[in-house]
């Protein structure tokens, strides 16, 4: 019993020595390395950019009060849509206390003109009437008397419109009536009932009261790279991309590329604009953040590999081509336009050849 054991033992220690032998044998071994391999065939290359932007409307306008005030009513409210000439919100207007004063001096001031010119109407008729004056004194008086009673009446107005921001004589036009300039859709309404308003003067640029703007007509603002906008030219096609819609793209043509750079984290960039075609099934709004995809070179049914087969060495190329044998040649060639994947090849290799790419690594 005693030495069947012992043999038993043995066997197993040699089987784990043959084992561990055979093991460290074949990790000593080197393996055989193995490559990615790739086919020279026709294709399209194209080098591309991306531009980051944002849409909105071409024209963008603020409305802003005529007369100073205070915010009576509003009458829409933003995301309506809006014709031009339509009230957006109606003041109640707060006089200037200066203004108030003059304008009721020249009331007064009217007011005696013209009673003084009745007296002389009246008196200079009476004379002739019984041809004690020339007709020509006669209409001298009644002009006077014309020209009194348009200034009261205009004086009358104008304290009115400085009281009450409209006058009698032409209600319609009220500026105490805060119209849209244009028609569109209003995109902010700033302002809430009660609020003050000042209107624009030299020295003010005024309250906005709303922001229309026309969105059947979109643009798509960005900054392209100096690198880049040698090759940029008006009438390129776009494709836009906006992320807070999936899956949606549309055209878009570049029309504008600004003369003079601007910096940007210390990089000199250039604005450009580019007119959008949207779809009609989907509603864009003013501020989406988007971007432009734009060609800037390409060339179709070239010969072409991935990039990841070059090798460089000083200013020469060189790719490993597969020979008859299973092993690879290294050849020197010639490249052209890269999309950042794939390379065009001019010279030195022919379609159908396969290179040598990565070595595969083996988990």
């Amino acid at each position: 019993m005693k030495k069947t054991l012992k043999y038993a033992i043995g066997a197993l220690i040699a089987l784990i020595f043959i084992g561990t032998f055979v093991f460290l044998f074949k990790k000593s071994r080197p393996e055989k390395e193995t490559f990615n391999e790739y086919e020279v065939a026709y294709m399209d290359v194209s080098r591309k950019t991306l531009i980051t932007g944002q849409i909105g409307p071409r024209n963008e306008v603020a409305v802003k009060p005529q007369i100073n005030g205070i915010i009576a009513e509003l009458y829409k409210e933003a995301g309506q849509e809006v014709k031009e000439n339509e009230v957006i919100a109606k003041l109640k207007v707060i006089p200037d206390m200066n203004s108030l004063s003059a304008a009721q001096s020249r009331v007064r001031l009217a007011e005696i003109n013209y009673a003084q010119a009745l007296t002389n109407y009246e008196r200079e008729k009476t004379l002739y009437d019984r041809n004690l004056v020339s007709k020509e004194e006669y209409e001298k008086t009644v002009q006077a008397l014309n020209q009194a009673r348009e200034e009261k009446s205009a004086a009358q107005d104008a304290l009115e419109i400085v009281r009450d921001g409209v006058s009698s004589a032409n209600a319609t036009s009220s500026s105490t009536l805060i119209r849209s300039t244009i028609s569109g859709l209003i995109l902010d309404i700033p302002v809430k009932v009660g609020n003050s308003v000042i209107q624009a003067n030299t020295l003010n640029d005024g309250t906005t009261v709303a922001t229309v703007a026309d969105m059947n007509d979109l643009i798509f603002k960005g900054n392209v790279d100096e690198t880049e906008v040698g090759t940029l030219r008006e009438g390129m096609s776009m494709t836009i991309t906006i992320g807070a819609l999936q899956n949606y793209t549309f055209d878009a043509v570049l029309e504008y590329i600004a003369p003079k750079a601007v910096q940007n984290n210390g990089v000199n960039q250039f604005e450009i604009r580019a007119a959008v075609k949207p779809q009609e099934d989907n509603k864009i709004r003013s501020g989406y953040s988007a971007n432009a995809e734009l060609v800037l070179e390409s060339a179709e049914h070239v010969l072409a590999i991935p990039e990841s087969a070059l090798e460089f060495s000083g200013d020469s190329t060189f790719v490993y081509v597969k020979n008859a044998t299973g092993t690879y040649d290294r050849r020197a060639i010639t490249t052209g336009l890269s999309d950042g994947i794939n390379i065009v090849v001019t010279s030195g290799l022919k379609e159908g050849e396969k290179v040598r790419g990565a070595k595969v690594i083996k988990n």
